[in-house]
C-alpha cells in the first residue's frame, strides 16, 4: 500500500516531520512517500500546498496524510479544505494544555526552532566546532577539554555520532579511530589510557563494516571480511579488558546511538 505524507508548516517544518515520522514508523505495511513543505505562511502558498495535497490523493487513490503545524487561523482554514486526512498538532496539544495551565499560547510562528538565547546557541556552535576539530584523532592534545570521547574501529558511525551530541546536545564529543597499527601494540593507544574515564565505544557487525568500506575503497584488504573480522573483535576485546561501555551500532540509526550513549555515559543535555 502506498500513501502521501505531507510535513507543513509556517515554520522549518521539523516539529511536524518529527511527530509525523514517529508515528508514522509504526505503520511498516504502508510506504509513505513524504513531502516536507516549510514556511508556508502566505494563503497564496497554502493554495499552492493544497494542490499538490489534492494532486496526490487523486494519483495514490487515498487521502494524502496531512501533519501541520500552523499557527495562522486562515491558512489552517485552507489546508484543512484540502481533500486529506489531517493532523492539525497545535489544536491537538495546545488548547487542551491551554485549558490546564488556564492561559492562552502566545501561538508565535518558529518558536521551538528560533535561537532563545544568544550563549546556548553560542555553545551548540562550539560544540560542533569541537566535535570537527576533533574528528579522527585529529588534535588529542584537546582531549582535555572533551565531555566524552568515542573511540572504535574506522566507518562505525563515530563522526555522525560526534556532530549528532554536538548539534542536539551541546556535548563536546571527540573520537578516536582505533587503526590496524594501534593493534600491534596490546592495550590501548598511550594517548587514550590517560583520558579512560572519558572513553565510550562503537562496535559494529563485521559483515555491516566489510559492506561500508567497501563503499569507501572496494577491494581492498581495509575492506576484506578477514580484516573487518580481526579489527572488530581486537578492539571489543581490549575495551571490555579496561571495562569501557560501548554500544553495538549495526541496527540503531545515530539519533539512537547519540542518545543511548548519552544516557550510558551518565551526559545531561546542555540545549534546553
Amino acid at each position: 500500500m502506498k500513501r502521501t505524507a505531507f510535513f507543513i508548516s509556517d515554520g522549518t517544518g521539523i516539529t511536524a516531520e518529527t511527530l509525523g515520522n514517529s508515528l508514522l514508523t509504526q505503520f511498516e505495511s504502508i510506504h509513505f512517500t513524504s513531502i516536507t513543505l516549510p514556511y508556508i505562511d502566505t494563503l497564496e502558498k497554502a493554495e499552492a500546498a493544497v494542490a499538490k495535497i489534492n494532486q496526490a490523493t487523486k494519483q495514490d487513490g487515498a487521502s494524502a496524510i496531512v501533519f501541520d503545524t500552523i499557527i495562522n487561523e486562515d491558512i489552517r482554514n485552507l489546508i484543512a479544505a484540502s481533500n486529506s486526512f489531517k493532523i492539525d498538532v497545535f489544536a491537538t496539544f495546545l488548547k487542551p494544555l491551554e485549558n490546564e495551565l488556564d492561559t492562552h499560547s502566545s501561538y508565535s510562528v518558529g518558536k521551538s526552532h528560533a535561537i532563545q538565547e544568544t550563549s546556548r546557541y553560542k555553545e551548540r556552535i562550539a560544540s560542533v566546532n569541537f566535535a570537527l576539530d576533533n574528528d579522527d584523532g585529529a588534535r588529542t592534545q584537546q582531549y582535555d577539554k572533551a565531555d566524552i570521547i568515542i573511540v572504535g574501529v574506522s566507518r562505525c558511525g563515530k563522526t555522525p555520532t560526534c556532530l549528532y551530541l554536538a548539534l542536539q546536545f551541546g556535548i563536546k564529543a571527540a573520537n578516536y579511530p582505533i587503526t590496524i597499527e594501534d593493534l600491534e601494540h596490546s592495550g590501548l593507544p598511550n594517548i587514550l589510557r590517560n583520558y579512560r574515564d572519558k572513553l565510550f565505544g562503537l562496535t559494529i557487525d563485521p559483515f555491516q563494516l566489510a559492506a561500508i568500506r567497501h563503499e569507501r575503497r572496494p577491494n581492498s584488504q581495509y575492506a576484506s571480511m578477514n580484516q573487518c573480522e580481526f579489527e572488530v573483535r581486537e578492539v571489543e576485546k581490549r575495551l571490555r579488558q579496561v571495562d569501557i561501555k560501548m554500544i553495538n551500532t549495526t541496527y540503531f540509526s545515530i539519533e539512537e546511538i547519540a542518545t543511548r550513549v548519552m544516557v550510558e555515559s551518565g551526559l545531561k543535555r546542555r540545549l534546553a
